[in-house]
């Protein structure tokens, strides 16, 4: 809840403020929809109270109730300009919804009314960054965190676009204060290595944030097998458990809920960390691929299968997998994401290929309903795990996917892949302008959507890139590297 209510007189306001506390304790008993419903009951019967007004949109914000939010927001704003933590969050609404014009003017009334608010002053550099503008964002998030050191977003915000221009020493250092940085809990728990000497020392890796991140971070064991770490394991999502095992860097790969004996471990680290402790620069990136493998006998296996369920007519046909869609928790997910796979339909117009289907989860079903003018292997339902995806893509010739963990697979085995980026908040490891990634170096091509943020001129491209591709590469879904 926002700011406290003072002690107020009999009769609708008194009614008001009960339900206000009410609310208040549903709450905090996870009960939303009961808190909304005082809320709702409190503005009805006393409409001037701008915190009963301002707690509503706090709520339904929170419930996904944007239209209604904004609303509520506007309400406690008419009857208190001065509010400033409610233009903070309807700034943040609108960005949300990409009204880029209302955000900024949002925030700038809130640093014409408060100069010092590090809120603000990051806000409006997200705002800037958005419409690539990062010369004045940067300003905007250093004036934040001049204003409060300790101002985590400000301070990750500036990471973001310090590592995505490639300034990567600095950017490091902000990144730390991401706020998914993973601690171990109880007494037993090893510190956090902050770059200490690592000669015959045992080192808890742990990995973060998506599965794409986690394959992307894995590369950090190698770092720090090289300063001399005597045992590596990895903690990783289940998903990922059998794939990051071909790790040869790595002693062991367990998942969360595996029981770990931490008394045995002299240090734990962020996989997100390492770079910063191990100096890494856009120069210095540890790109060496693959350094993951496909299991062989899981690639026997699906080589035989898919001999079967893709045919070869007169001649071999290109082996291309396709990827959508990522995860739709993900914030800027509906810019990375492609609307869905008629959005492909220009690809179904190259020759010579077949077309495999590696969508998982949000997606999966369209592969299914495929347009019969082009036939679409789904091997959604066949993929249990990324080991699974690993050694399909040992036999393909090549993937495009949206920016997504099948992509950062692909690269880590060496396969070629084509990634389509979103021109609205491109991930900052893609860097900027490049049609390449250092990260994934020889095998990575980037195909960036241009300043419309439409999907079709980019698919034309792919299109085309795919044609003459598909006339130089004879389709054979050649052999993957085998673990080492």
């Amino acid at each position: 809840m926002s700011r406290p209510l003072e002690s107020a007189p009999e009769s609708p306001e008194a009614a008001a403020l009960a339900l206000f506390a009410n609310a208040a304790a549903h709450l905090d008993a996870g009960a939303t929809d009961a808190a909304l419903s005082c809320l709702e009951q409190a503005a009805a019967l006393c409409p001037d109270l701008p915190e009963v007004h301002a707690n509503l949109g706090i709520t339904l914000d929170g419930a996904g109730r944007w239209a209604e939010a904004e609303s509520a927001y506007r309400a406690c704003l008419a009857l208190d300009p001065t509010f400033d933590e409610v233009h903070l969050n309807l700034a943040a609404l609108c960005l949300r919804q990409k009204r880029l014009g209302e955000a900024h003017a949002v925030y700038l009334q809130v640093l014409s009314q408060d100069p010092l608010s590090a809120h603000a002053w990051t806000g409006m550099g997200v705002v800037l960054a958005c419409v690539h503008k990062e010369t004045e964002a940067e300003m905007c998030h250093r004036r934040a965190v001049e204003l409060e050191p300790g101002h985590r977003n400000a301070r990750f915000n500036l990471a973001y676009l310090l590592l995505r221009q490639g300034r990567m020493t600095e950017g490091w250092e902000h990144l730390e204060a991401r706020a998914w940085r993973p601690g171990l809990p109880g007494e037993n728990a090893p510190p956090c290595w902050m770059g200490q000497p690592l000669s015959g020392k045992s080192m808890l890796l742990i990995a973060e944030a998506g599965h794409g991140d986690a394959i992307h971070f894995a590369r950090g064991a190698a770092l720090l097998k090289a300063r001399g770490a005597a045992r590596i394991v990895l903690v990783t999502q289940p998903a990922l458990k059998r794939v990051l095992s071909t790790l040869k860097d790595v002693d062991d790969v367990v998942a969360p809920e595996e029981p770990l004996a931490l008394n045995t471990f002299d240090f734990f680290a962020p996989a997100m960390s390492v770079p910063l402790h191990c100096g890494v620069t856009l120069e210095s990136i540890p790109g060496q691929v693959p350094y993951l493998f496909a299991e062989p006998a899981n690639v026997a296996a699906w080589s035989s299968r898919l001999d079967t369920l893709l045919p070869e007519r007169a001649a071999p046909a290109l082996r291309v997998g396709l990827v959508w869609r990522g995860n739709p928790k993900f914030e800027n997910d509906a810019d990375r994401s492609l609307p869905g796979l008629p959005s492909l339909a220009p690809l179904w117009d190259v020759p010579g290929v077949s077309f495999v289907s590696l969508q998982k989860g949000a997606g999966e079903d369209e592969a299914g309903r495929a347009d019969p003018a082009q036939p679409l292997l789904a091997l959604g339902p066949h993929l249990h795990d990324f080991a699974d995806t690993a050694a399909v893509l040992a036999q393909l010739d090549l993937v495009i996917s949206v920016d997504t963990a099948v992509a950062h697979l692909a690269g880590a085995l060496g396969r070629p892949v084509w990634v389509l980026l979103p021109d609205y908040k491109t991930d900052w490891r893609w860097l900027t302008e490049r049609q390449d990634s250092p990260w994934y170096p020889t095998v990575m091509r980037l195909f960036r959507q241009d300043s419309t943020q439409q999907w079709g001129p980019t698919i034309a491209r792919v299109a085309e890139a795919l044609g003459r591709f598909a006339a130089t590469h004879p389709g054979r879904g050649s052999t993957a590297p085998r673990p080492r």
